[in-house]
């Protein structure tokens, strides 16, 4: 098992009172009782915080107060408390300190943490919480270590270099925030053991090879049988591995220039 020492970064262990809330847990199942996502129930008791995505509060300077941890994402979070008194959390960007000051504003200075439209920040900057479209709040590049290269701009739009190679336009009016997000160290972690993902609310996920016929596509046989079947399925027979899922009219496809790069064959 392996984890983060998380006391090295963090700096206060309970949240602000006034930005978390109580929320039930549906265990995967929808408002008919029957469930829609398997491997999902139990868990420790979370407290959800209020992070802010949208930032409408623009142009009043604010002080980071604290970085905390967040249990419902992979990145840490951030207390700032504005000059005109009211607190917000939002996404810590790596190298943010407690003390520092940032500012959501056109006329901002480049500069880690600070938030403005892609059409303020230069070419070559790396990004994160940024708008698909203007006020919609932020959508892209917002799990731990993720950032997105903004690597030119034409015609009202910046394209910008996702994590997973796609190159896609977004209007120059939309927001971004300066820097990457934080707890880059997330994709070392080792689970370890199973008890853990439990108290993550992770259910276990049983092999179909290991079903019985009824059950799963790969169900059956004497000991161990081999697929048996023309291509990879899923439980209900929809096919898996390399099967594209995208809907060839997707409204954004008009925004895509180039697509993520295919995943090599071992």
């Amino acid at each position: 098992m392996q984890g983060i020492r998380y006391k090295d970064i963090l700096t206060r262990t309970k949240p602000e009172k006034s930005l978390v809330f109580g929320a039930r847990k549906t265990g995967g199942r929808n408002s008919k009782g029957r469930i829609t996502v398997r491997h999902k129930g139990g868990g420790n008791k979370r407290l959800l915080r209020r992070v802010d995505f949208k930032f409408e509060k623009k142009n009043i300077p604010a002080t980071v107060a604290s970085v905390e941890y967040d249990p419902s994402r992979s990145g840490f979070v951030s207390l700032i408390v504005y000059n005109d008194g009211e607190k917000r959390y939002m996404l810590t960007p790596a190298s943010l300190r407690v003390g520092e000051k940032i500012i959501v504003s056109e006329d901002a200075e480049v500069k880690t943490g600070n938030r403005m439209p892609l059409s303020k920040i230069p070419v070559g900057v790396f990004v994160y919480n940024i708008e698909l479209k203007p006020g919609g709040g932020a959508k892209l590049a917002r799990s731990a270590g993720s950032s997105i290269e903004i690597i030119a701009k034409d015609g009202g739009f910046a394209h910008l270099k996702l994590p997973s190679g796609e190159i896609r336009k977004v209007p120059e009016k939309s927001w971004a925030s300066i820097g990457k997000v934080s707890n880059e160290e997330h994709k070392l972690i080792t689970i370890g053991k199973a008890g853990r993902n439990r108290w993550k609310g992770i259910r276990p996920t049983v092999r179909g090879s290991a079903m019985n016929p009824v059950d799963h596509p790969y169900g059956g046989g004497e000991g161990r049988s081999p697929q048996g079947t023309k291509r990879p399925k899923n439980k209900w027979g929809k096919g898996t591995r390399g099967v594209k899922t995208r809907k060839r009219k997707k409204y954004s496809n008009q925004y895509i220039i180039a697509r993520r790069a295919k995943r090599r064959k071992k």
